[in-house]
């Protein structure tokens, strides 16, 4: 008998190692689903992106990795999707870096008003080391940031009368989402800022609540304002990134494999995100323009940047004016 014990002993100790392997074999096929928020609806230029990114994560991943795509705020608006994010609830969003400086100030040196030249300067500052450090400092507050999307130029909108100065700003009531700095953007220039979730703007500009808000071609159309608030001021004040976000807890669960997977697709669904956003932020202004809208372009923003001056100093702290000055000096 003590025979007999002493070998089945043996035999369950030989076994023990090949079982586990058996289990974590069949862990690593197991398909990892994950879930992606954004408060646009189908068809946007951020949603193709995310859908783009979610392929590539199937793709690289050979089928193990899925990430299902939730448009249109489905899971929550911008900033509950932060939070959600922040906490696990939600793996990834896709968000405006202006409500997340709000958890990471420092962003706030990518979107100060009047700081990038042009397009061209922006991506070169976004996609080279200055974005890179950026993307990396999230982690310290919950995030792993992943890529950045485009999102073109911001100007106002509003439902009284084109705006061609500071002073036809003043006493009017702009929307503006959950970021001290448009807030003090809007209030630098006379207005009254109004922070606002973004579903609620088109009642609220149809009932007078607001007065205006600021945005960019794609959202001004697909969110029908431009129905409503038919005067668009082209003062491009500010080019504020995209973000794709990772939840750190979601991130963390992950192995290096993975981990490096989703990172690559990431970066790599950035230059479908650019050209769906130039091809639908062209077919936007042409829709707004034949729509009977009035657009006004003003030409001379040295008033407007002026105007700034104040919030630069109020806004960055030293290390965010130092990283302000290397984002002035990429060429």
């Amino acid at each position: 008998m003590k025979k007999l014990l002493t070998v089945l002993l043996l035999v369950s100790v030989a076994l023990t190692p090949m079982f586990a392997q058996g289990e974590q074999e069949a862990k690593e096929d197991e398909t990892i689903v994950l879930r992606l928020a954004d408060n646009q609806p189908i068809g946007y230029p951020t949603v193709i992106g995310d859908e783009k990114f979610a392929e590539l994560v199937e793709e690289y991943s050979n089928g193990r990795i899925k990430v299902e795509v939730y448009p249109q705020a489905t899971l929550g608006d911008e900033k509950s999707c932060i939070e959600q994010v922040q906490f696990g609830g939600i793996d990834f969003t896709r968000v405006s870096i202006s409500p997340l400086a709000s958890f990471n100030p420092l962003l706030n040196a990518l979107q100060m008003p009047y700081l990038y030249r042009n397009p061209d300067h922006m991506w070169k500052v976004l996609n080279g080391e200055i974005g890179d450090y950026f993307l990396e400092s999230m982690e310290d507050s919950g995030f792993v940031g992943l890529t950045y999307f485009d999102s073109g130029a911001r100007s106002f909108y509003n439902t009284k009368k084109p705006i061609y100065t500071v002073a036809d700003l003043a006493g009017m009531k702009i929307r503006v989402q959950e970021s001290d700095l448009m807030m003090g953007l809007v209030e630098a220039l006379g207005a009254a800022p109004t922070p606002m979730s973004y579903g609620d703007v088109y009642s609220a500009l149809q009932t007078g609540v607001i007065d205006g808000a600021e945005n960019n071609w794609p959202s001004y159309d697909s969110s029908n304002h431009y129905e409503v608030a038919k005067y668009y001021s082209i003062d491009q004040h500010t080019r504020v990134p995209e973000m794709i976000i990772a939840s750190k807890t979601t991130m963390d669960k992950l192995s290096q494999e993975d981990q490096e997977i989703i990172k690559k697709a990431a970066r790599d669904c950035q230059a479908t995100q650019i050209q769906a956003w130039s091809d639908y932020a062209k077919k936007s202004e042409e829709k707004v323009r034949a729509a009977g809208c009035q657009i006004n372009e003003i030409t001379d923003q040295a008033e407007f940047a002026a105007a700034m001056e104040p919030l630069y100093e109020k806004m960055l702290s030293d290390e965010g004016k130092a990283w302000v000055e290397k984002i002035k000096a990429v060429k």
